[in-house]
């Protein structure tokens, strides 16, 4: 493992939506995000990405995408949800194709983390059952196990993951955040609004380090969200989401801030970034 720090960008696929699902102008009737009586020049297009970290202390994958069974099964897969989220997973694109083709295994992975567990970022679970540590959110957990738009629990069914406590440290919209390595590097920052539980992952190459990297999930869709403060269609709870929206922003515009990377920004190619 390089004494350096590696972020992977990779895109597991894209999911096909309504435009007003990622972008909720004022102009968008109620409930436009379903794409239900819409027409489909209102679909959209967006990647849907995971990140593989190459860190001095650990493997980590942040989020897992698309399950390959969307390529044969997708609405068996999505159920209900498939008629708002279809998803679109072509060959050599899934998760542990990925790690594959990078020169590791899934048993080399010591930690998943979850941003949040919303179907088209926990899909891919199945794919990397056997990594040493599957993490997410205690708060995402419970809501996950007790909501169902956006969630398809069979996606974690019979895996074990851990949960993680946010430490009340005055990091972030809530104040709260999860150090992976309690050293700085790897620290997931609670940003609620579009899920109970969501975190957004800000990497730094050590703990006295300024300069960093953010991984927003979908606290926004696109740099255009936090820019001109566009919301999502489906958010579990507005003023959450514009607190952590904001504060996506107030990290966007820091001097010290490398970039901001939305989970489903089309302008964000897959790359790698050196820390």
């Amino acid at each position: 493992m390089s004494s350096s720090i590696q972020v992977h960008v990779l895109h597991t696929g894209s999911v096909i939506v309504d435009e007003a699902l990622p972008f909720n102008y004022k102009s968008n009737p109620p409930f436009a995000w379903t794409g239900l009586f819409r027409s489909k020049k209102k679909q959209m297009r967006l990647p849907v990405s995971i990140y593989l970290i190459e860190h001095p202390k650990g493997l980590v994958l942040i989020d897992t995408g698309w399950h390959a069974i969307n390529r044969t099964k997708p609405f068996k897969n999505l159920s209900l949800a498939y008629p708002i989220y279809k998803a679109d997973l072509p060959e050599g694109e899934a998760v542990h194709e990925h790690i594959e083709q990078l020169g590791y295994q899934v048993s080399d992975l010591d930690y998943v983390v979850l941003s949040h567990l919303h179907c088209d970022h926990a899909d891919g679970l199945r794919h990397v059952s056997t990594a040493n540590h599957i993490l997410v959110s205690q708060e995402e957990l419970d809501a996950a196990n007790h909501n169902t738009i956006g969630y398809e629990p069979h996606q974690w069914e019979n895996i074990n993951i851990d949960t993680f406590a946010f430490t009340h440290n005055g990091i972030g919209p809530t104040g709260k955040s999860f150090d992976l390595f309690d050293d700085g590097t790897i620290e997931f920052v609670h940003t609620p609004g579009h899920s109970i539980g969501q975190c957004t992952a800000r990497i730094k190459a050590h703990k006295d380090d300024d300069a960093f990297l953010l991984l927003a999930s979908d606290a926004a869709y696109a740099s255009k969200s936090w820019n001109y403060g566009i919301l999502p269609g489906l958010v579990n709870n507005k003023e959450e989401t514009i607190n952590s929206l904001n504060w996506i922003k107030s990290q966007a515009t820091h001097p010290q801030c490398i970039q901001v990377l939305a989970n489903h920004d089309p302008d964000i190619k897959p790359q790698i970034f050196n820390l």
